[in-house]
């Protein structure tokens, strides 16, 4: 028996996916700034450096050319009895396809992307090109899910480009009406190592950044709650481009689509012993019939690609067997269930300067704002001015469109709230959402409270009551709901997922000074549990609480807090419920803020 991580030999090639927004909003039209309140003037925005078009699409000309020139015969496989997977090729490159598939509509997977790469190494010596192959899920604009082993040891951002907006491969320059974005940076789960086996051990998951919006839908990892979606017997379907016969390296001109049983874990420990995961992968598919008649089975070319149940990616083409056919096997993938804790962060960040770190708005009470941006190693470093501040009474981050630029809502002393966001070719612009926000005591946004991909928004009122604002993924909200009441004596605060379950929680602190916890539930009813809340410190008497999201950039939610002499405290996040801070581990990361009054 023979296994293989699934991401290709120098020529094969993986599926993407992506997720759709929508819904009304709060206001019937939105309307330009109001003069009642001082807002500061459109800000310029700082742009990523991307390569240009020509640049990318030369990029897969080149990749294409590679892969088709390599030698891409596989490894010979093992005899049935070998009990060791083969290792992959010295590039340490392997891929999935899909054999005994059907065409796909960019109608049905309007998500589903291709990541090219190449690297000529800087010689005139083709000998040493690399070129491979992947697919990938679109998860936000910006954002692309795929497999870790597609990832690591590459350098995307200076060799690779991706493909949206088709379901054909491209054809020289014509990419058949899609659309290509540059990769700006890549973040592959630190959990993830490749065998010597040549299968993944876990955490076969990566996300790419993109240097620009695809337009196209979205598809959402599943939530962490999700336990029905890998019941055995649960129907699934694959999407690839990869090798559609086992007989043959070459890929799929066209979008291909299968749909197989999840299997329980029994089944893949079974044929794959200790090399499958059960808890980090997914065991999917009928066994293998020995050869392409009969066998339904992703293959070279399509690691990367998503799982889909109920319309989420509840998994990522990850490894299986030599040539996908081999009698009695399955196919294995990353189950996103389980890392959707690790994931999530790295697609809703909270980063204004495009570092991968959640960065701080700070006021002076004479009314001068600015952004201050964190730095590996726990502290806060340069700060840019964002001019005259002073009408403003409350502003949060987040971002709202799933652009990748950080937004900001703010709200004016009139009671106008605002959406201040880039918009789309080269500044910072207010648009109002509406009137009468001075009737909330606090406004935070968590991120998805109601699991639909989207930042939502929650407002704690005067007489106590708490409200869920959901996201529409366009800067506004849809009809509020109320979602808790007896709240009046609490500060609410935070920004992400606190005890990595995969849902945004909320932290409230008490009169008395008690820090809580209270987990999301992913509910749009009931997005926070009152009944499990956890009490996550005492004493907690700052004179602000500020919550950005991941601030020394490993993966987990923080807290920033003033305290009444001024200095600044980094709380990092542990990810454990019952203790989600500790004060042994704070960092005094600024001194000297008793002259600022707002912060965000």
């Amino acid at each position: 028996m023979t296994s293989t991580s699934r991401r290709a030999y120098k020529a094969l090639p993986a599926a993407a996916a992506a997720l759709a927004l929508g819904g009304a909003v709060l206001t019937a039209a939105p309307a330009e700034a109001s003069d009642a309140a001082p807002l500061p003037a459109p800000q310029a925005a700082q742009k990523m450096p991307a390569a240009s078009q020509p640049e990318l699409l030369q990029r897969i000309h080149d990749a294409e050319a590679t892969l088709g020139a390599s030698d891409t015969t596989t490894p010979a496989a093992g005899s049935d009895t070998d009990p060791s997977p083969t290792a992959p090729s010295s590039s340490g490159t392997t891929d999935p396809k899909i054999i005994g598939g059907t065409d796909a509509t960019l109608a049905e997977a309007p998500w589903m992307v291709q990541l090219h790469y190449y690297d000529d190494k800087g010689t005139a010596d083709t000998s040493d090109d690399e070129g491979y192959f992947c697919g990938g899920t679109l998860v936000a604009p910006a954002k692309v899910l795929t497999a870790a082993h597609c990832v690591a040891g590459l350098d995307w951002k200076d060799h690779g480009a991706v493909l949206g907006g088709t379901t054909q491969l491209p054809d020289g320059s014509d990419t058949h009406g899609g659309t290509v974005a540059g990769v700006w940076r890549q973040w592959v789960s630190p959990t993830y190592s490749l065998g010597a086996n040549g299968a993944p051990s876990g955490g076969d998951f990566a996300v790419l950044t993109l240097s620009s919006d695809l337009p196209y839908k979205t598809l959402q990892v599943t939530p962490s709650s999700d336990t029905v979606s890998y019941n055995s017997g649960t129907p699934a379907t694959v999407y690839g481009w990869g090798r559609t016969s086992s007989t043959s390296n070459d890929i799929s001109l066209t979008l291909k689509k299968a749909t197989v049983p999840v299997q329980p874990d029994s089944a893949c420990t079974s044929y794959y012993g200790t090399d499958f995961k059960a808890g980090q992968m997914v065991c999917a598919g009928e066994p293998a019939t020995g050869a392409d008649a009969g066998t339904v089975s992703p293959c070279n070319g399509d690691s990367g690609g998503p799982l889909v149940v109920n319309g989420r990616i509840a998994g990522v083409v990850s490894w299986g067997v030599e040539d996908c056919v081999q009698s009695g096997a399955y196919s294995v993938f990353a189950k996103t269930r389980s890392y959707v804790g690790a994931i999530n962060p790295r697609i809703d960040d909270t980063d204004l300067n495009f570092d991968g770190l959640a960065d701080l708005f700070a006021r002076t009470s004479g009314g001068d704002a600015y952004e201050y941006y964190a730095r590996p190693g726990k502290t806060l470093g340069d700060r840019f001015s964002l001019g005259d501040w002073s009408g403003a009474t409350l502003v949060r981050q987040a971002d709202l469109n799933r652009d990748f630029y950080q937004d900001y809502l703010v709200r004016t002393s009139d009671g106008t709230l605002y959406f201040y966001g880039f918009n789309g070719v080269d500044s910072y612009e207010f648009t109002k959402i509406g009137g009468g926000w001075n009737a909330m005591k606090n406004i935070v946004v968590p991120g998805d409270l109601n699991s639909d991909g989207l930042p939502d928004m929650l407002a704690q009122d005067t007489n106590g009551d708490l409200w869920l604002y959901p996201g529409l993924g366009n800067g506004f909200f849809g009809s509020r709901a109320k979602v808790g009441w007896g709240w009046g004596g609490m500060t609410i605060f935070g920004k992400g997922d606190y005890n990595n379950d995969g849902q945004a929680d909320l932290l409230a602190r008490d009169s008395s000074g008690d820090l809580w916890l209270y987990p999301g539930s992913g509910n749009a009813a009931a997005p926070v549990r009152g009944s499990t809340r956890v009490k996550a410190g005492w004493g907690w008497n700052y004179a602000d609480y500020v919550t950005t999201g991941d601030v020394n950039g490993d993966g987990k939610a923080d807290l920033l807090t003033r305290d009444s002499s001024g200095n600044l405290w980094l709380y990092p996040g542990r990810g454990v419920a019952s203790a989600p801070f500790t004060g042994s581990t704070r960092v005094k990361v600024g001194w000297g803020y008793q002259g600022f009054n707002l912060f965000g």
